[in-house]
């Protein structure tokens, strides 16, 4: 029993020493090209952000970063594609909020936004604006409520579970309202319609609204996040206005598969958050009324625990499918 107790403790050992070996063969990650995918298509505001952060993640890091659009599904294509790759830090997803809605709208849902990925850092996030047309008789978010309340009305949405969508979906439930949904084939043609009267309110993003509003042509009633925007800050919060709870933000950040090794994920982190300390990203940002949110995995995953229930609830209860 003892030679054998030996053997197997030498067994044991080897193997130990054998993959240290290897490990420092190999080198600290990372020794070759990272793919960071991004589940959404050239020019879109995830796809901009996306590989700006890559061109400076790369320097610091040491290896190209390359950026792949894998679109589909609402980025769920892309999405599930990254959490079926090996977690060697070599696949990554850029993704943005729709990751967490996305897969609530699929019975099964494709992934699990909560448990499949590995949340490593949210890069930055903003709030959208709640916006009416000029020949809705109401000139506050109050008035708007008590009017919608009286009389048929309808929004729009870039489709079915688009943040716009569910922006408006989440509206309904809290102001107690029951205002039509309208969904188009993107927020281009939902704008549209919108300014020619034929919908009453949209839940925009500020690069797709702001001109408009700024132009006079559509009315803002508030921003849909916890505070200002500097890019209207006369604006109030929906809950300054009177609706408490309205909370609808904007994220991106960087993922990885499941069971990617700590050490990795923390230097993605530690890098991405001297990124986001840059004048250059803060200006980027800025454009899309957003603002850098660094901070550590563990925020990340917060953010994702914290507003996946939310959503499904709502998903559930106002009966949301796109199958």
């Amino acid at each position: 029993m003892s030679q054998l107790h030996t053997r197997r403790t030498l067994l044991v050992a080897g193997a130990s020493l054998a993959a240290s070996w290897l490990a420092h063969a190999q080198g600290p990650w990372p020794q070759k090209p990272i793919r960071l995918i991004v589940p959404f298509g050239p020019g879109a505001s995830t796809d901009t952000v996306a590989r700006f952060v890559a061109t400076k993640l790369s320097v610091r890091l040491g290896q190209p970063i390359v950026v792949e659009n894998k679109i589909g599904a609402g980025g769920i294509i892309g999405t599930t594609y990254v959490a079926s790759q090996p977690a060697d830090g070599y696949t990554l997803l850029f993704q943005s909020s729709p990751y967490m809605t996305a897969p609530l709208l699929k019975v099964p849902p494709p992934y699990d936004p909560v448990h499949d990925l590995q949340p490593i850092g949210m890069a930055g996030s903003g709030p959208f604006m709640v916006v009416i047309g000029n020949d809705v008789p109401a000139s506050n978010l109050r008035e708007f409520i008590a009017l919608a309340r009286t009389r048929p009305m309808s929004y729009g949405s870039a489709g079915v579970g688009t943040i716009n969508h569910l922006g408006g979906e989440l509206f309904n439930h809290l102001a107690n309202v029951k205002l039509l949904h309208v969904p188009y084939t993107g927020l281009g043609p939902a704008i549209t319609d919108f300014l020619g009267g034929r919908t009453q309110m949209l839940v925009a993003s500020f690069p797709a609204a702001l001109p408009h509003v700024r132009g006079g042509r559509m009315r803002a009633l508030a921003v849909t996040g916890n505070e200002r925007s500097d890019l209207v800050p006369d604006l109030p919060t929906a809950a300054e206005a009177g609706l408490p709870g309205y909370v609808v933000d904007s994220w991106w950040g960087v993922l990885g598969p499941r069971g990617l090794p700590a050490p990795i994920v923390q230097r993605i982190n530690e890098e991405l958050n001297a990124v986001l300390a840059t004048p250059d990203l803060r200006e980027l940002l800025s454009r899309d009324g957003a603002r850098p949110r660094p901070g550590s995995p563990q925020d990340f995953a917060r953010v994702i625990d914290t507003e996946v229930p939310r959503w499904r609830q709502l998903v559930q209860s106002a009966r949301i499918t796109s199958d």
